[in-house]
């Protein structure tokens, strides 16, 4: 896991309500940042949230994720179907 916050390309803002969804679980998530390959999330809790997922965002297509980096309330992720 890698633990540097380096960005790996050009993030813009965003506001997006999402879910983490991995086997029968969903967790609901802000996506406060986004790129074509990557996104920062941001959720209640890190804890129990494995290091690939599903991300689902409404009106926009699903990527399979890989964390990267992982704080308290955040993650960062890369999308592996790219």
């Amino acid at each position: 896991m890698l633990s540097s916050r380096k960005v790996l390309t050009p993030r813009r803002n965003a506001r997006l309500e999402g879910s983490i969804v991995f086997g029968r679980t969903s967790q609901p998530c802000i996506v406060k940042s986004v790129s074509e390959t990557e996104a920062k999330l941001e959720v209640a809790s890190v804890a129990g949230v494995p290091n690939t997922f599903d991300l689902i965002l409404p009106d926009h297509r699903s990527h399979h994720c890989r964390v990267v980096w992982r704080s308290l309330k955040e993650l960062g992720v890369v999308y592996r179907d790219k």
